[in-house]
């Protein structure tokens, strides 16, 4: 049997593991990463990327590469409903922050702009960069058992090139192999919530449908066929590449239809698409289950799970795949700080304590969007369980000239306004407000700005916040706030009159050996607040100074120049970081 040392062991090579790989390999953190597959993620599968995500890759200095494989933006503006990709139009939505209503909002609250970048194009960037910084990476290796003790963990897995077991001992196990999760199984971590609602359906198909969808652009396309003879209707195309490449989701085909008959699975494609002069390449199906479920604690001692091992749900929203690779920035600086910087083992606890709450989050929106689904059906007064006739009667009330008309299509409206929470979720996407132990509450209330959270940024500097996002100047060049802040490094942010902060951050970076990055923005400072906005975002006095985790989000607020500015930075940081005065035993 092979035995392996390292510090850290990923099981799972997907987005949650390689982004965890990525960032323990720019810490210096000795990782090895294996994966039961052949390779990355086969299929397109997650895609929709939001600003958070984007400002990860931004940190991890991967925006570039990622924005190169994924499709803008703006070419994911519409949502059109049809009832074929040649029929009628019936209706339409403005989707992932391209409502000109709400586009300044968030312009204003990222340096970056969402995307669409399929799973199977981001990975292989994950998985390259983590390889090119040093991470052991193999794939065709299978978790079996891990045991855990006082001063580490020891995994065993099998090799299937090699049909042999290897015995990895790291200090510390991330599982991270998705929502069939044998680590999380293999802990018995507490699961709440329900496997297995719903069947779905869905075929990755090759088609070049330019001439229908070019004119509306979209990453997503209803279908609905209330007059379709049997079940109803009721598809969503997804676009994959534009406009030729496409995923979609059958909501009326059963699951086994995956392994069944190509050339049935043919026709109902081209039902949809209404145009049977259109080539079309079936490349694949796949069957897959609705869930509702995620985990009461995210740690067991030395093994930590994130991603989808820990929240399961449907993709509605298009949070699934961001809160993965959210999961592992979170996670990847706290065992860093732990393993380099002497950083207590309650600070790991944090990690289940600030993205558990986010999960459970994720997993209830994308399920009430999902259950949402039928409410759009039901306003315009259509019983799915009635025969073919009804359901297109009912339909075609949409376009009455009478009273009746008028109720169905105001119903039918509000029932689009609803839509909202799945297409323009943005609070959903950006409010993460931690709270735990690695963050010191200045007694402050929660930000509350009138506005809907899960609709709405509430962008603050209150501690636990993600750091306000301004444009300012640094050496000639115009960069954001955020940019700042390095994911390898604390970062304490002043004002004009902060210098003391400045003396006081090089002296307790010294002093506890972690290092801490000090700026002045405004006036005579290392950085020129471009706009003023700054000044305005901050949220504390010229003499105060804000201190920013590695992961970008605020872990301590001071509003004015303390009497003794390095003590108050060395209790806040040791604070942070779990480190006792007195050096109580601990097990990083």
């Amino acid at each position: 049997m092979t035995q392996i040392e390292t510090e850290v062991l990923i099981v799972g090579a997907g987005l949650t593991g390689a982004t965890a790989a990525v960032a323990l390999a720019r810490h210096g953190i000795d990782t090895m990463m294996v994966s039961r597959s052949a390779w990355v993620a086969g299929s397109p599968r997650a895609h929709i990327t939001n600003q958070r995500t984007m400002e990860v890759l931004r940190s991890l200095g991967l925006e570039e590469a990622s924005r190169a494989v994924a499709t803008p933006g703006e070419l994911m503006a519409n949502l059109p409903m049809m009832t074929s990709l040649a029929g009628l139009e019936f209706g339409r939505m403005w989707t992932w922050g391209n409502d000109p209503a709400r586009a300044g909002e968030y312009a204003a609250a990222s340096p970056g702009t969402g995307c669409d970048l399929p799973q199977n194009r981001v990975e292989p960037i994950l998985v390259g960069e983590a390889m090119r910084r040093g991470v052991e990476v193999r794939f065709h290796t299978s978790f079996i058992a891990l045991e855990q003790d006082a001063e580490g963990v020891t995994t065993t897995l099998h090799d299937a090139l090699t049909d042999t077991e290897i015995t990895v001992r790291s200090r510390y196990v991330i599982g991270a192999d998705g929502g069939r999760s044998a680590v999380a199984e293999a802990l018995g971590l507490p699961m709440s919530g329900t496997d297995g609602l719903s069947p779905a359906l869905n075929v990755h198909v090759r088609a070049d449908l330019s001439r229908y969808v070019a004119d509306r652009p979209g990453s997503i396309f209803w279908v609905l066929q209330p007059g379709r003879e049997g079940a109803m209707g009721n598809a969503i195309v997804r676009m994959v590449r534009p406009w030729t490449e496409w995923m979609i989701g059958f909501a009326y085909l059963d699951e086994r239809m995956a392994d069944g008959d190509l050339a049935q699975i043919e026709a109902e494609v081209r039902g949809l698409i209404g145009d049977d002069t259109i080539d079309i390449e079936i490349l694949d199906t796949f069957a897959w289950r609705i869930n509702n479920v995620v985990a009461e604690e995210y740690r067991d001692a030395r093994v930590l799970c994130a991603g989808d091992a820990v929240h399961r749900h449907p993709p509605t929203s298009g949070l699934g795949g961001n809160t993965c690779v959210q999961d592992a920035f979170n996670l990847a600086w706290k065992l860093a700080a732990v393993l380099r910087w002497g950083a207590g083992d309650a600070l790991l606890d944090t990690f289940t304590a600030e993205r558990q709450p986010v999960g459970r989050v994720v997993v209830d929106r994308s399920i009430a969007s999902w259950r949402h689904n039928p409410e759009v059906v039901r306003s315009l007064g259509i019983d799915p369980t009635a025969p073919a006739a009804e359901r297109q009667a009912a339909f075609e009330v949409l376009f009455e000239d009478s009273d009746a008309g008028e109720r169905r299509r105001a119903a039918f409206q509000a029932a689009k306004r609803a839509r909202d929470y799945s297409y323009h979720a943005h609070g959903t996407e950006m409010n993460h407000h931690y709270a735990s132990s690695a963050v010191i509450d200045d007694g402050t209330p929660p930000v509350d700005d009138g506005r809907d959270p899960e609709l709405h940024f509430q962008m603050s500097s209150r501690p636990g916040s993600r750091i306000p996002h301004a444009w300012v100047g640094l050496r000639g060049r115009t960069v954001s706030t955020l940019d700042l802040c390095g994911a390898e490094r604390f970062t304490l942010l002043a004002r004009a009159r902060g210098a003391a902060w400045l003396t006081a951050a090089e002296e307790v970076s010294r002093d506890l050996g972690v290092p801490i990055a000090a700026l002045r923005i405004g006036a005579g400072g290392e950085v020129a607040d471009l706009y003023g906005r700054w000044g305005e975002l901050a949220e504390i006095g010229e003499t105060g100074a804000l201190l920013v985790r590695p992961d970008q989000h605020v872990g301590w607020r001071i509003a004015r120049l303390s009497e003794d500015p390095r003590a108050a930075l060395d209790e806040a940081m040791r604070a942070i970081l779990s480190i006792d005065f007195g050096e109580a035993a601990r097990l990083g």
